[in-house]
């Protein structure tokens, strides 16, 4: 047997060939234990305690075999992200979690999962059919998980991290056109919620942010709507959160349609509160059911495919109506700053990126007036149409191109 070197620790072979050698390390909850270490080769193994004598030497605790990933990821769920992450949220990553996460790589250990473990699961669960941005979602989620086993000693490093998940394909904006919003405001009007699709268009809310509105938090004599809460379906009830960022958490001017169908709206709530008695259920929520109860955000959906289907508009999503207003402002020649903020996006890179689209038109209409500033007309014809004066000849256009 070869002479021990300093640090290693006792190391042996095994009769199937496999080196195998063993330390005592720190572990997370401030004990020793003995750590066992495997390798082809004495040299390898070697190595690897060595390694963990110097992280002992320096007070890191080392991981321990015994967990795997999928205890982990329970005890993850339970301990922290329960605690750090919106209700709607944790419920998605619960959900991922147990759905592909667990099945996938819950039988790996927590300190032998390699960049490769993670890399051959995403591949495989895009063959399953997942979309990018599915796939792109459990591995934001793993990340995550791996980053906290970071902070806790558990890991010395996030494997997720040397991972790339792949590019997602952005869906496609499908806003609908000046005339199509028109046309379904039209149909609309008779409609008690009217005024559900007014402040969409107009104004761009979430539908989470239009069926969360308190009338406490509509100003229509200063003309101002501040979106303070909102509403999802969490736990089986509908529940009010607050907004999800700083920037989300608005005051929007109300333009005149709104102020106009609001008002009408408020009138009609009196209305069916006085129907209703006792049945009435106060909730200060702008819109209601005919009882006062919160709109369930899927009813609404509904009734918002049956609108378009009336009005003879294509089918898009109630979600493409805060996609019109940014388009429409946009185009308008409104800054992407004051739709970011009217929107509520966190940067202006996401208005940015999201409505790309617009850009071209609204850079077309940013250069013709800076020629017009500079004494260009804009309607004058350009190229071969513009030549009139048929002598001259290259030494003119040499002239010309040297002005320029």
């Amino acid at each position: 047997m070869a002479k021990r070197g300093n640090g290693e620790g006792s190391i042996y072979q095994r009769k199937d060939g496999r080196w195998v050698g063993s330390v005592h390390v720190l572990t997370p909850d401030g004990r020793r234990m003995r750590k066992s270490a495997y390798g082809a080769t004495r040299k390898e193994v070697a190595a690897k305690l060595v390694e963990l004598v110097s992280k002992t030497q320096q007070g890191q605790p080392a991981s321990e075999d015994a967990r795997r990933v999928g205890e982990y990821l329970e005890t993850w769920l339970a301990d922290v992200a329960r605690h750090r992450l919106r209700p709607t949220t944790y419920q998605d990553y619960s959900r991922n979690v147990r759905n592909h996460l667990i099945p996938g790589l819950g039988t790996k250990r927590l300190g032998a999962l390699r960049p490769a473990d993670i890399r051959t699961f995403l591949v495989a669960k895009r063959e399953e059919g997942l979309s990018a941005r599915t796939v792109q979602y459990l591995h934001a989620i793993l990340r995550a998980a791996l980053q906290h086993a970071v902070r806790e000693e558990l890991l010395s490093r996030n494997v997720a991290k040397l991972v790339q998940p792949g590019p997602v394909r952005r869906d496609e904006v499908r806003p609908l056109t000046a005339q199509e919003a028109r046309t379904l405001l039209a149909a609309a009007k008779d409609d008690r919620l009217y005024p559900v699709y007014a402040v969409a268009v107009a104004l761009g809310l979430r539908r989470s942010e239009a069926l969360g509105l308190s009338w406490a938090d509509v100003d229509l004599v200063g003309r101002t709507l501040t979106v303070r809460q909102t509403l999802h379906r969490s736990g089986g009830q509908l529940v009010l959160f607050a907004p999800k960022t700083a920037r989300s958490r608005r005051t929007i001017p109300l333009p005149a349609i709104c102020v106009d169908a609001l008002h009408a709206h408020q009138r009609r709530q009196r209305a069916e509160r006085a129907q209703a008695g006792e049945t009435w259920r106060e909730t200060g929520l702008v819109f209601t059911t005919t009882i006062g109860t919160p709109i369930e955000p899927r009813n609404l959906n509904r009734h918002f495919y049956a609108l378009c289907a009336k009005a003879g508009v294509r089918k898009v999503r109630l979600h493409d109506l805060r996609h019109t207003c940014a388009s429409l402002l946009l185009a308008q020649g409104v800054p992407a700053r004051v739709v970011m903020e009217l929107l509520g996006h966190s940067a202006i890179a996401v208005t940015m990126n999201v409505y790309s689209h617009v850009m071209p038109a609204a850079s077309r209409d940013a250069t013709d007036k800076i020629g017009s500033l500079l004494g260009e007309d804009p309607d004058a014809p350009t190229g071969d149409a513009a030549t009139t004066d048929t002598d001259s000849g290259p030494e003119d256009q040499d002239d010309q191109g040297s002005a320029a």
